[in-house]
């Protein structure tokens, strides 16, 4: 796939903010390049702490649903908090569940089973719900699109407090947009339109925790004894892909600094079993070890397990749980790659894989691994893309999308809203159910309304600054990490170097499919390259470039034929003691 290789050029004093904040120019640079501006934001970019945090009372309905627990607790009524099955659903009941418990609540949880009950509030959860004689229902991570089912539950006589921080439901009316809130007695959503907090990206666990950190303020804790459950709202704010910005960033990066010496043992146990170093746990684990396996038992069995884990209490039941979860997403990674492949023949090999919206139909693919899929469609070719499923409900599909920065996928599914049983999700996210007959119907709708040009649908790699292999040293390695935690939002920044040539270069790796290079730059500086990307590519790259003859013999010498333009992230290379310096290749072009 053809990128399209943008240099970042914003402007500041970089030399007069190195010097207020004792950073170098560079790195000033790189702040200005995520567009950090003003004295204020960067000191709070380099060095927020919990005290920044917004207090969670600016949140509308926040001081309703503080109310109406303080009164629940002080009774003694039975409170049910109803989660999702995601890793942002079960940190965000366990962060309710924990926080109730300690203030003396008679609580208990229930999530929804992904196949039997699909996703958030439904009859089946409040008829259960009723029956145990439940006084109050608390929803996490779900709730804003449920006005038929709270409004069920309040005719029952349940009181309703709904959290959530998904899109609002809304209908389009003369060209504006009429919001339909949830019938709840107290609905606390930042995205909320007439919600005055001020940061509005937050996952559904962060929600829950500012829930929990006003209600002990309310009822004379202090809100410092939970603490602690800020390694739930780390976890759950990278597992749910949300921004690293604003009161994310800080959520994070204090979670992280907790997790490293956590006592909790479910998560000591799932870092053990996975062979995770507590004292270097970073996003990356949790983004893509950590984090899948929370998310395994919802997709693959009951997510009842991954909140068991976080809520076990004995190091021998946290083992087994650990164990069992990992079990669970390896076979969930095996499973997962079977579905790209056949994704990816119908992407290439049917006409529904030359429109603009990828909608892809794969009725054997496991409902729960749609997202997964999508996902990757999505990376591989940089369209929008929906994997439909088949349901267990007669007549029914499910889908899951996963959308490009350009596209906003709730807003589109809104314009063909009358395909749908049910839908709901945000910009880069959604999940829907149809009927089986309207497949082809929505394949045809989403595209007839789809704006995206070509320019939208080519991957941008956005280069920080150009660099020489000379600055690459230990010095600006420890630097860099005041921009830490990386991850959406707040991606590693990129370097660039052109016209390079290959010194040496061999396959690496277990499959022997990466590439290990010898660098030199027109400085006259060699660096060590790694690059992990399908050494099999770009060895395609260079016959179309160079021919046959280079190619076969580019590891006998041919490689010195080609040169490169490298985006690159500085890094180390550690082999038998010794320490040398080293860059990471993130995309290349030969010139």
């Amino acid at each position: 796939m053809k990128e399209r290789w943008v240099l970042l050029r914003k402007g500041a004093d970089f030399a007069g903010i190195g010097e207020r904040f004792h950073i170098s120019p560079r790195l000033a640079c790189l702040i200005r390049n995520r567009d950090i501006t003003g004295d204020k934001n960067i000191e709070s970019y380099l060095y927020g702490t919990i005290a920044d945090l917004e207090d969670g009372m600016l949140m509308r309905d926040m001081d309703r649903a503080v109310e109406i627990l303080m009164e629940k607790v002080r009774e003694g009524a039975g409170i049910r908090v109803i989660g999702d099955y995601d890793i942002d659903g079960v940190c965000a009941t366990y962060i309710l569940l924990e926080g109730l418990k300690g203030l003396g609540a008679v609580v208990d949880t229930d999530i929804p089973d992904r196949i039997a009950d699909g996703y958030g509030l439904n009859r089946h959860l409040i008829d259960r719900a009723f029956e145990a004689g439940t006084d109050t229902i608390v929803t996490c991570d779900n709730g804003i699109a449920a006005a038929e089912e709270i409004a069920f539950a309040r005719e029952l006589g349940m009181t309703v407090v709904v959290t959530d921080h998904h899109e609002v439901p809304f209908d389009e009316v003369d060209g504006g947009k009429r919001y339909r809130l949830p019938p709840a007695d107290a609905v606390v959503d930042p995205k909320r339109a007439d919600c005055p907090y001020p940061f509005k990206g937050l996952c559904g666990a962060a929600v829950a925790y500012k829930l929990m950190e006003a209600l002990y303020e309310s009822m004379g804790r202090d809100s410092s004894d939970i603490d602690y459950l800020m390694e739930e709202v780390a976890f759950a704010t990278v597992g749910d892909v949300m921004d690293l910005t604003g009161e994310n960033r800080i959520f994070v990066r204090q979670g992280l600094e907790m997790l490293q010496s956590t006592t909790n043992p479910g998560l000591r146990a799932l870092m053990e079993c996975t062979g995770i170093d507590r004292k270097s746990v970073g996003t990356y684990h949790i983004g893509f070890v950590l984090g899948p396996c929370l998310n395994a038992s919802g997709r693959l069995d009951t997510a009842k397990r991954a909140l068991s884990l976080l809520a076990a209490e004995s190091k021998k039941e946290a083992d087994l749980l650990a164990g069992d979860l990992k079990a669970l997403n390896d076979s969930r990674k095996e499973m997962t790659e079977e579905a790209v492949r056949e994704a990816v023949e119908q992407v290439e090999n049917t006409a529904s894989g030359r429109q603009r919206v990828l909608v892809l139909y794969l009725p054997g693919c496991h409902e729960s691994l749609a997202g997964i899929v999508a996902g990757r469609v999505r990376e591989r070719y940089c369209r929008p893309a929906f994997v439909i499923t088949d349901s267990g409900e007669e007549g029914l599909a499910k889908g899951s999308g996963r959308s490009i920065e350009a596209y906003h996928m709730y807003e589109e599914l809104n314009k063909c809203r009358d395909l749908f049983v049910r839908f709901g999700g945000h910009r880069l996210a959604a999940g829907l159910t149809l009927e089986k007959k309207n497949i082809e119907k929505f394949r045809q709708d989403i595209n007839a309304v789809c704006t995206l040009t070509e320019t939208d649908m080519t991957e941008k790699v956005s280069i920080d600054m150009q660099m020489p292999f000379s600055c690459v040293t230990e010095e600006l390695l420890e630097e860099l990490k005041l921009l830490e935690p990386f991850g959406k939002g707040n991606t590693k920044p990129v370097f660039a170097e052109k016209n390079v040539s290959v010194v040496s270069c061999r396959l690496i790796g277990k499959n022997r499919n990466m590439l290990r290079f010898r660098l030199r730059d027109g400085g006259g500086t060699d660096m060590d390259a790694v690059y992990f990307g399908d050494a099999g590519e770009f060895l395609e790259e260079v016959e179309a470039k160079y021919g046959r003859a280079v190619r076969e013999g580019f590891f006998e010498g041919g490689y010195r034929r080609i040169r490169l333009s490298v985006t690159y992230y500085p890094g180390v290379n550690e082999y038998m003691g010794r320490k040398t310096m080293q860059i990471v290749m993130t995309h290349y072009q030969i010139v």
